[in-house]
């Protein structure tokens, strides 16, 4: 799956890259307008747990709106995956 990047680039997240850990990281952040996005930051997670990323990220692309209670499950779950 492609998508745009600021500047018309386009990213291609079937490849696990720490390039679009990094671009799905910050684009859900942006989305979900965590106020703590110092939290979560790319550099927390690692390519093993790409597929997840990647479904979360999916998850969060897709919705135009989130509940309170879903913005803090989807935290959660991003702090699951964070390396130990």
């Amino acid at each position: 799956m492609k998508r745009k990047k600021g500047g018309g680039r386009q990213m291609d997240l079937s490849r696990n890259t720490t390039e679009n850990i990094a671009y799905m990281i910050d684009a859900i952040k942006n989305k979900l307008r965590v106020a703590s996005g110092a939290a979560i930051k790319a550099e927390f997670f690692d390519e093993s747990q790409y597929e997840d990323l990647k479904d979360i990220y999916e998850l969060v692309d897709s919705k135009d709106r989130f509940s309170v209670s879903e913005i803090d499950a989807i935290v959660s779950e991003l702090g699951k995956l964070r390396k130990a």
